[in-house]
């Protein structure tokens, strides 16, 4: 005789069946009929990102020519260095009164120090006195600035007065040197100085005509003043603004609008002599590839060695991504408004469908509700933005929503997820969007909301007050806590470490596994790979109680981080295509793996201490 086969642990079934709603079909109908002027709005994005994969390596000019002192060369020979390593532009900074000083343009003399050389003078001790050694760059800057200056003879030679120190005031661009580079064929990024006591009429009227202009400090020229602002909007002609990573400066959005951007990133010199050349020209090549920076403004490491081995890194990396060293197109994504409006239709209905598939609709047709005014709301000064997010949220839940019966259901919901890209990118992808200005508000609910929107599935249609009761009289249990706070600690851990730049930390390995990965190929994120698998594993009936639908919650995590790497519209869609479908296969291979294991795991725990058949 044997013993019968012990009992697999039993417990709530939350992933009842999907009700289908009377309007599911022609919901899905309006989702595939809208999902057609998205597609084609996708393309014509993907056509403009495929034009435009061109950068160019900038070096930061007055850092390189305090290296080249320090190791005794001309700047000239340094550039020439760096030149045959694809550095192809260079950033000037606007002259000032102390750099004509240094170059020996002109003499400055405190009046202290003047009185003591010419006693009985007339000389001012708390004023400041200039005088060309250069024929006429003195006599040339008192119009510059609404500051008054006068005359004066002393030691028989003509000095100009200053009541104040004109050390740090603008002077306007060194001409010789721009033309200089420019026979040399180099892109030119001009960066001006801004001075209160530069006359609004006069503001950039000597700028270089060069084809980029990079403004200093928090805000661009003006940007407090509305008549000043005009005037450098007029000064910009057909120079374009670089609009720089990590510091969107205050008035910047206003040139913009007129005169195109393009995205400029840079790393601080305080951080870039933290890390080793190969790192910092991992970062430059990931920000080319993957977040369509088209200046490179690099400042040269402490050694020339180091700074050269950047170069030679980085000129591989780009030729493996397909990208150029060249002068940046710069025309910007004009997408068909009609055909952007034509789009919302299909996020609407898809909402609309995922609060009727709610076995408590009522409540699921009142969240549809708040969802769609929050999504709205947050995005009020882009409403298609809204629009957007609406279908990021919506999508990744809709699937397992209508569908959670088997495995391959995951299939569907992956299909409806990669249905609700095409839409994020045809309502959210505008020229803003793309160039870093607007980002795209509520991101971080393309994470949560769709969890909610499963998790309120798993309800029973019954009062919901005796749902509420039910749950709180339910008994405990030690294994409930412990798989309640692995959930809340994956779930803190997924949120802490979305985006680029958060807060969340990684191991020095996981840093070093990234950038190799990173190095060699697209990277797929780490939560979809995580994600999927939970999906297909709590799809597959193997899981006891309301383990399948804790997994299933992981799967819908998943889904979400699908559209939540599509929100990115710095990001050229394909790098977010070729990310998601990594992520997907990796997600799948690994997905079915796990469920055969944890089959074959059931199998042995439940025949463990049986006794073998024995033959009569």
């Amino acid at each position: 005789m044997t013993e019968p086969a012990r009992p697999a642990p039993t417990g709530p079934n939350l992933l009842a069946p999907a009700r289908p709603h009377r309007l599911t079909r022609p919901l899905l109908l309006l989702v595939l009929l809208s999902f057609i002027p998205a597609l084609i709005l996708t393309v014509q994005r993907v056509q403009f990102e495929q034009s435009r994969k061109a950068a160019t390596l900038v070096m930061d000019y007055p850092a390189l020519v305090i290296q080249a002192r320090r190791y005794g060369l001309e700047p000239q020979a340094l550039l020439d260095k760096y030149k045959a390593l694809g550095v192809n532009g260079i950033a000037l900074y606007e002259d000032t009164v102390a750099s004509l000083q240094q170059r020996g343009e002109v003499l400055l003399k405190n009046g202290y120090d003047l009185a003591d050389q010419f006693p009985g003078s007339s000389v001012k001790p708390n004023a400041v006195y200039m005088r060309s050694v250069v024929p006429g760059v003195a006599e040339a800057l008192p119009p510059r600035y609404t500051i008054p200056t006068r005359t004066v003879t002393v030691g028989g030679q003509q000095w100009i007065e200053w009541p104040t120190d004109p050390s740090y005031l603008p002077a306007g661009p060194n001409k010789a040197q721009v033309d200089d580079f420019k026979r040399q064929g180099m892109v030119l990024v001009y960066r001006p100085y801004n001075d209160e006591a530069r006359p609004i009429g006069q503001v950039g009227t000597d700028w270089p005509d060069v084809p980029f202009i990079a403004f200093t400090d928090d805000a661009v020229i003006g940007a407090r003043t509305p008549e000043l602002l005009d005037q450098v909007n007029k000064a910009m002609g057909q120079r374009v603004p670089a609009i720089i990573e990590g510091n969107i400066q205050d008035g910047l959005e206003d040139l913009v609008l007129e005169h195109g951007g393009v995205r400029l990133f840079a790393i601080a010199p305080s951080w870039q002599n933290q890390l080793q050349p190969e790192e910092i020209a991992s970062k430059y090549n990931l920000a080319v590839r993957e977040r369509s920076q088209q200046l490179l403004y690099m400042r040269p490491f402490p050694t020339i060695n180091e700074t050269e081995d950047m170069l030679a890194r980085l000129q591989v990396l780009m030729k493996n991504s397909g990208i150029r060293v060249g002068l940046p197109v710069t025309t910007a994504f004009e997408p068909s408004p009609l055909l952007r409006w034509l789009s919302v239709v299909g996020p609407v209905a898809a909402l609309l469908l995922a609060g009727l598939s709610v076995p408590l609709r009522k409540l699921g047709l009142l969240g549809a509700a708040g969802i769609f005014l929050l999504c709205v709301g947050l995005n009020y000064a882009t409403p298609l933005a809204g629009f957007a997010l609406i279908a990021a949220v919506s999508f990744p839940a809709l699937g397992f929503l209508l569908r959670r019966e088997k495995m391959t259901d995951w299939f569907l919901a992956t299909g409806l997820s990669l249905v609700g890209v095409v839409f994020v990118s045809a309502l959210g992808a505008t020229r803003d969007s793309m160039l870093g200005l607007h980002p795209f508000r509520g991101v971080g609910l393309t994470l949560l909301l769709p969890l909610v929107m499963v998790a309120v599935s798993f309800l029973p249609k019954q009062d919901i007050r005796k749902t509420v009761s039910d749950v709180y009289n339910a008994p405990i249990k030690l294994g409930d806590i412990a798989v309640m706070g692995i959930g809340a600690a994956l779930l803190l851990m997924v949120f802490s470490r979305r985006g680029n730049a958060t807060g969340g930390s990684v191991t020095e390995f996981e840093a070093q596994l990234r950038q190799n990965v990173q190095d060699s190929m697209v990277r797929p994120r780490f939560k979809e790979v995580a994600a999927h698998p939970l999906g297909l594993l709590g799809l597959s009936g193997k899981l006891p109680g309301y383990f399948s639908a804790l997994m299933l919650l992981g799967g819908t995590m998943g889904q979400a981080s699908i559209l939540n790497t599509f929100s990115h519209f710095h990001t050229p869609f394909l790098i977010s295509a070729i990310r998601c479908f990594l992520g997907l296969g990796l997600g799948l291979l690994i997905g079915l793996a796990l469920t055969w294991a944890f089959g074959k795991a059931l199998e042995l725990w439940n025949a463990y201490g049986e006794p073998r058949r024995v033959r009569a």
